[in-house]
């Protein structure tokens, strides 16, 4: 069966989403106001004209009414990874879900059991973590609630399949598998710039043509946002380094602030 997607949240996630669903028919996205749907109209457009084939952008449909989403057989919320702010959107979105619909979020680090509960179906609800850039990247950690049954278990593998991706079930753990090991990794990068002194052009390099890495821990977190992934290792119970905090605390997010670890245009 394929699915009718609604996507709530207009975020990277949701919008890269959006853009990848868009090769295979038509999506419905949520944007909170209408500069955020005017911001992602724009960046899915982008998108789809840099994606091979034909990719019809226009199968993307931006609302700013929440009501735009009834009619989706599966909706997936891609809000900022903080379970209060999740759950605030769950709370309106089970007022205009089918009875029937899929309920996925996006969540990369949260509890999946937790969110499902606040979705108020725990039986139809699934954790999809998708990965940036979202077109690109063929991962998706799937993380299901105990209640899942197994109808949903098969629906949500499908709609993964449907979207060209490769799904993978994970346990509902902080971090899932990605992230409880890579932001160990990401982070102990960042000590090291902090007590060596070297530039993170050094670090990045060494991690790239030494260990074959296609993009260096500190332009990895950069991409990723600092915000990010502060959250995330609050969330897997990882120490975030000083400096990740203090860049943060200045507003220097990454590449989508235009300042972080490095400089950006």
């Amino acid at each position: 069966m394929q699915e009718r997607l609604g996507i709530a949240g207009s975020v990277a996630i949701a919008r890269g989403l959006a853009a990848a669903a868009a090769r295979h028919g038509e999506v419905v996205l949520w944007a909170r106001s209408d500069d955020s749907a005017d911001r992602a109209r724009s960046t899915v457009d982008k998108v789809c004209g840099k994606l091979s084939g034909e990719v019809n952008a226009r199968h993307v449909l931006v609302e700013t009414d929440l009501g735009a989403l009834s009619q989706a057989t599966a909706i997936v919320e891609a809000v900022v990874e903080d379970h209060e702010a999740k759950a605030a959107l769950w709370s309106q979105l089970r007022e205009v879900a089918g009875g029937g619909a899929l309920l996925g979020s996006t969540t990369s680090s949260l509890s999946v059991q937790a969110l499902a509960e606040v979705a108020g179906a725990p039986e139809r609800f699934v954790g999809l973590h998708v990965f940036n850039p979202v077109p690109k990247m063929k991962l998706v950690e799937l993380a299901f609630p105990r209640e899942a049954t197994d109808e949903t278990r098969r629906r949500a593998v499908a709609l993964c399949e449907w979207l060209g991706k490769t799904p993978v079930v994970v346990p509902d753990i902080p971090g899932f598998v990605v992230n409880r090991l890579l932001f160990p990794y990401l982070f102990s990068a960042v000590r090291l710039h902090e007590e060596t002194g070297l530039a993170p052009e050094a670090v990045d390099t060494c991690m790239q043509l030494g260990a074959g890495h296609p993009m260096g821990p500190l332009a990895l977190l950069d991409y990723v946002g600092l915000d990010v992934a502060q959250a995330i290792g609050e969330a897997i119970g990882e120490p975030v380094p000083e400096r990740v905090g203090a860049l943060v605390a200045e507003g220097a997010l990454g590449k989508k602030s235009g300042r972080g670890f490095y400089a950006y245009g």
